[in-house]
């Protein structure tokens, strides 16, 4: 009779889950806070590897002081601090998305989604200009620097080197930001994501608060060296 019972309280457990909560998960809860969990797990592993960089630019600016001081004089800080705002607010377009979906706005957090993934854009282009504008100057590193202006600085290819590791990985995950925000988009317009049911929001949010947060770094490291 046990035997018997066991598989109907099964079926009746499997089909009480909502559609958007997982079979192997007890109930939308425990889906979201190990969804969370899992994304800061994977958010410190990030951390540790851009941590390498910053340790790398701490050394080489350590044993090249005047070299970095130098170099850096030639970076448009002003295309650096429109990016900053740029990305600062994206952050917060998406921040409001997550809002907006808890109270079952869901049009509104479609239209933040829409301007968060434009202000991503934004950064890009803006990054796409000024490595162009490096790469026809010479600006470059290792031994593809070319570059006429510092003749009197000591190895600049070291701090293009370090700019072009740092900011490059940077922006690669800026672009993967955007393709997680396209998917997003695609699935809020179909109406899959509401108060009950915003976990891939929440924690594709999380990622792109810390993509922020590495820009706010880069920048003053980057562009504003004393």
């Amino acid at each position: 009779m046990a035997d018997s019972v066991a598989p109907a309280a099964t079926t009746e457990h499997a089909h009480s889950h909502p559609d958007y909560v997982q079979h192997h998960f007890h109930d939308a809860t425990q889906q979201r806070e190990s969804s969370k969990f899992g994304m800061w797990v994977f958010l410190v592993t990030e951390v540790l590897f851009f941590g390498g960089l910053f340790a790398a630019y701490a050394i080489y600016h350590t044993w090249h002081p005047e070299t970095f001081h130098d170099a850096h004089k030639v970076l448009d800080w002003r295309l650096g601090m429109l990016n900053t705002f740029v990305l600062i607010t994206s952050s917060l377009t998406f921040a409001l998305s997550i809002r907006y979906l808890q109270v079952d706005k869901v049009k509104v957090a479609l239209y933040n989604l829409i301007a968060t993934f434009v202000l991503a854009g934004t950064f890009m282009v803006v990054k796409y200009f000024e490595y162009a504008h490096k790469f026809h100057l010479g600006q470059l590193p290792g031994k593809y620097y070319t570059y006429t202006g510092l003749e009197e600085t000591v190895n600049p290819h070291v701090f293009f080197s370090i700019y072009f590791m740092m900011t490059g990985l940077h922006g690669l995950h800026v672009l993967i930001g955007m393709g997680v925000i396209v998917w997003l988009i695609v699935r809020t317009a179909k109406g899959h994501f509401h108060s009950q049911y915003y976990n891939p929001v929440e924690v594709s949010g999380l990622y792109w608060h810390l993509v922020d947060l590495i820009w706010i770094f880069l920048f003053p490291l980057l562009y504003l060296i004393a």
